[in-house]
């Protein structure tokens, strides 16, 4: 694909790539092609719609194609990209942080059922929850993560999204002790170490191993965690957490001794996020 001259039309660079995305096995080639043609143009998708026969400039080209190659090699779009949308608003990734997925939303929305309270983020990532409740709540919010990387990430995220988030580099939320807060939000690594061969390319190959794994079972974060929540958590407050499949029974076991336990399923009906009260 890279190698053909720069001659083309959008609308031919369009079905080419749809058809070399489709050789290698990529899933939704048309939108994957679709989205790194308008990026390379600085233009939305209707574009290529509405100026079929436009030609595609040479610079533009390059960086199609090299976009292309690098997603046949399972680099993940958001990757390259460097965005993803998270409760309608754009993100800044990359491989140093976890993509978003839909299905954290919902940690959103039950924490939206809420009073806005003293919240902390533990393990932010990118800082999606942290920043996306402190302006749906419009008041300030805390998270942490162990990595510096995910840290720049997360900043650049609340500056461009005007955020007043405070992120503070600590093991889980080490750096707390001694604090109180109203309610608590995490997603914390649930994969069991095991299944990092069973798992899509784009995540086994380039997500990060400490934002995926977490011991044999995938909960070894859980169990660091219920005893540091619930020091952290004024009477009354609460813990939101996503975890994984299979892991419903052993999440409502490790937090059996909590005022309130809740599993609330995501979208495919499968039990995603916990809602635990102190």
């Amino acid at each position: 694909m890279a190698s053909e001259p720069p001659n083309l039309t959008l609308g031919e660079a369009l079905r080419q790539a749809i058809r070399f995305l489709s050789e290698h096995g990529i899933e939704s080639p048309r939108l994957t092609a679709e989205v790194l043609l308008s990026r390379a143009l600085g233009r939305d998708r209707v574009y290529l719609y509405a100026h079929p026969e436009a030609p595609l400039p040479e610079l533009a080209w390059i960086h199609f194609g090299r976009w292309l190659h690098e997603r046949t090699q399972g680099k993940p779009l958001q990757y390259i990209t460097r965005e993803q949308e998270f409760y309608g608003r754009r993100f800044a990734v990359a491989p140093g942080v976890l993509i978003p997925r839909p299905e954290t939303e919902l940690i959103v929305e039950l924490a939206l059922r809420n009073e806005a309270t003293t919240l902390l983020d533990i393990g932010t990532g990118s800082g999606i929850l942290a920043i996306t409740l402190a302006l749906e709540w419009e008041r300030p919010a805390v998270a942490t993560d162990l990595s510096a990387e995910a840290l720049q990430i997360a900043r650049a995220n609340a500056a461009a999204l005007g955020a007043p988030v405070q992120f503070v580099q600590a093991d889980l939320a080490a750096a707390f002790a001694g604090h109180s807060f109203g309610a608590i939000v995490t997603n914390p690594p649930y994969v069991p170490a095991g299944d990092g061969p069973g798992l899509q390319r784009e995540v086994r190959d380039w997500e990060p191993p400490t934002a995926l794994f977490s011991g044999p079972d995938g909960l070894d974060h859980y169990r660091r965690l219920e005893p540091l929540c619930r020091r952290l958590l004024r009477p009354g407050g609460w813990l939101l957490g996503e975890f994984g499949y299979g892991q419903a029974a052993a999440i409502a076991e490790l937090f059996r001794g909590w005022r309130e336990v809740e599993l609330h399923a995501d979208l495919a009906g499968t039990p995603r996020v916990l809602a635990a009260r102190t």
